[in-house]
């Protein structure tokens, strides 16, 4: 579905993506891991049109990033932010008539029917229709998570990104989130591409793994795979032991 080629990317110095290359699996979950600033956040950025890379080539569906415009992209993929903002007064069923923005207009007052429709349809599966009258400035983290999870929705795409979707969530939320994003995944078929930082999360909800290190991918596999006490090291500079618990793959980090 997404294929990477060469990619390189600079903020104006040292390079922050030398040569990446990747394939992005359509139909699973794929997590972006890595220490701090080794270019995950670049990365999606990048493979949402939010920035333009120096060099290489990404395609989404065969095509060219560059030659699809940023309507048509919002009709192929779908992200939410690390920090989503809205106004404070705005109902959640409006925020997520939002998403309906590339297939209309955001100054009809009223969508037609098969918008409408689909917002209801992301109501429905983020469990947001009982709080459809609900202020956004009224809801809990998770709520508020959940209510931009559904506005990406209502876009209707086959292909979500989300930029490390359980920031600033208590266990309890980031797990609600994670459960909702594997639903997602294995009953509605949509291709999931996330950054975590979790690495234990990523284990327990992530079909592949893609490790960054110094702007290059440094591993890529099924999780059972590729993580292990050497790859942890090579990607963190930090010794953790690796085991199973409970059937389990699971990193300890203390």
């Amino acid at each position: 579905m997404v294929s990477v080629e060469h990619l390189t990317f600079s903020y104006g110095g040292p390079p922050v993506l030398s040569g990446l290359s990747l394939e992005l699996r359509e139909g699973a979950i794929t997590t972006l891991l890595g220490a701090n600033g080794c270019g995950k956040t670049t990365l999606l950025q990048l493979l949402t049109k939010n920035l333009k890379p120096n060099g290489g080539t990404i395609r989404l569906e065969g095509a060219n990033l560059e030659d699809i415009s940023l309507k048509e992209f919002a009709r192929r993929a779908a992200i939410v932010h690390q920090k989503n903002t809205a106004p404070e007064d705005l109902t959640v069923e409006r925020l997520v008539s939002y998403g309906r923005l590339p297939y209309t207009s955001m100054f009809r007052s009223r969508l037609d029917r098969e918008n409408q429709e689909q917002v209801e349809r992301a109501l429905a599966l983020t469990d947001l229709t009982e709080l459809r009258e609900r202020r956004v400035g009224t809801l809990s983290g998770g709520q508020r998570q959940r209510a931009f999870i559904a506005m990406a929705l209502a876009q209707n795409t086959k292909l979500l990104f989300l930029d490390e979707p359980t920031t600033f969530l208590d266990v309890r939320y980031q797990v609600e989130i994670l459960r909702l994003v594997e639903r997602l995944n294995r009953e509605q078929g949509i291709t999931i591409v996330m950054v975590l930082h979790d690495i234990n999360q990523a284990l327990a909800y992530s079909d592949e793994v893609v490790g960054l290190r110094d702007g290059r991918v440094s591993l890529q596999g099924a999780p059972e795979t590729v993580i292990n006490t050497e790859s942890i090291r090579e990607l963190y500079g930090i010794e953790l032991p690796v085991c199973h618990a409970d059937g389990r793959l699971c990193v300890m980090a203390v």
